[in-house]
Order: structure tokens, then sequence, then C-alpha cells
């Protein structure tokens, strides 16, 4: 592979990472609400925040391009008082990637919050810890194997991500070119020989971390 393949490969897997970590506090307080609270519009939420798995990807990343393009009240009031640009930079590829993984996240956090058993949170608030200390020495710990296989798949999740992408950050050689979209102008191209190791590159990425992520899920069953 040359320098310019490894790059692309590193932007990708760095801005994956950083995405998935961003977005993984707001996953546990929306995964959490979900699991151990009713509300009203409750269902509205959790629709909302699964239409990226089911909308076209082209067509999230067009509404984070009205969203946060200099046109948009958003996106004009950074660029105007903070000289900061969005779309079309690496930052614009770090929200598609948030955006289009958060649902994975969330689903898979909720279900490890709804498996750890109340009870047990119950006998620590009456023994005299509060809230947060529940929270961070009861329900993290035992939910920790599926948050973590939630963080592996929002990463992979990431790592694969095309549409809302190329939507909202172009195709920019060396600023936002990710794997998907460097395997796409390569086909574009007729340059098959530089697909082909991209694509062996992501699918081994891709393979690894739902691996992963089965692994932790099969210990976590076979402990209960």
């Amino acid at each position: 592979m040359s320098t310019e393949e490894w790059q692309i490969v590193w932007f990708t897997a760095w801005v994956s990472a950083l995405s998935t970590v961003i977005i993984l506090p707001f996953g546990l307080g929306v995964a959490w609400l979900l699991a151990r609270y009713d509300w009203p519009g409750k269902s509205l939420v959790e629709t909302i925040i699964s239409l990226p798995l089911v909308m076209p990807p082209v067509a999230t990343g067009l509404i984070l391009l009205k969203l946060l393009g200099r046109r948009s009240a958003v996106g004009g009031f950074l660029h105007r008082e903070f000289d900061f640009d969005i779309v079309f930079t690496w930052r614009g590829v770090l929200i598609a990637l948030g955006v289009m993984s958060f649902p994975l996240l969330v689903r898979s956090t909720r279900v490890a919050f709804e498996e750890v058993n109340p009870r047990l949170e119950q006998i620590a608030r009456t023994l005299g810890a509060g809230n947060l200390r529940v929270f961070c020495t009861i329900t993290l710990p035992l939910a920790s194997r599926g948050i973590m296989a939630g963080m592996i798949l929002a990463f992979a999740r990431a790592l694969g991500e095309f549409g809302a992408t190329i939507m909202i950050a172009g195709n920019i050689p060396g600023k936002t070119s990710t794997l998907s979209l460097a395997i796409f102008q390569s086909v574009q191209l007729g340059q098959d020989a530089n697909a082909f190791r991209l694509l062996g590159v992501s699918v081994g990425l891709a393979f690894l971390a739902v691996w992963s992520s089965e692994l932790l899920l099969r210990r976590k069953r076979r402990f209960k």
C-alpha cells in the first residue's frame, strides 16, 4: 500500500474512534433514560434516534448539510463569529460518523442497562448510596460488556460510512477522504487494484470489530 492509502486508513480509524468517544456520554444518557424511565413522547424519541438506521444515508447527510452549512443558522453563526466551518472539513466527517453510528450505540447500551437487575441498585440506595454512586459502582460495571460491544459496533459502523459523509464533507484528498470514499473514487477512476487493497483493509477492520463485539456479548451471556 502507498503512503497516501495508509494515510486514508489512519484518518478513517482515528476519526471513527473519536466519533465513538464523543457520542459515548450522550449515548449512555439516552440509553439510561430509555431503559429506566417512561415519559410522554418516549416512543417519538426512540423513533427519531432510530431514523438514521432506516433512512438513506445521503438523506441524513443532506439534513446535516442544511443544518450546518454556512447559510444555515448554526453553521452561519459559527462561521461569522468564530470563523469555524464544519461542512467540507474533517469536522463534517466526524459529525456524519457520529450521527450514523449513534443509534447502534444507544440500542446496545439500552439492552445492557435493561439487563441490570434493578434490585441491586435499590439495595445500594438503601445502604445510603446516591444515584450517581449507584450508577458508577453498580450499573456501569454490570453493563460494561454490553456498553463495550455497543462502542465497537458504533466504531465499525463509522468505519464503513459513505452516504452522509460524502454529502456533508465531500471527498477531498488528504482532508476528508475515508476508506469508503477512497474505494468509490478508485472504482470510478478504474483503479481496481487500489480499490481492492482498500477493500481488504476495510473488511479486515470491520471483521475484527464485529468479532470483538460478539466475543464480549458471548462472555456476557456466559457469566449470567
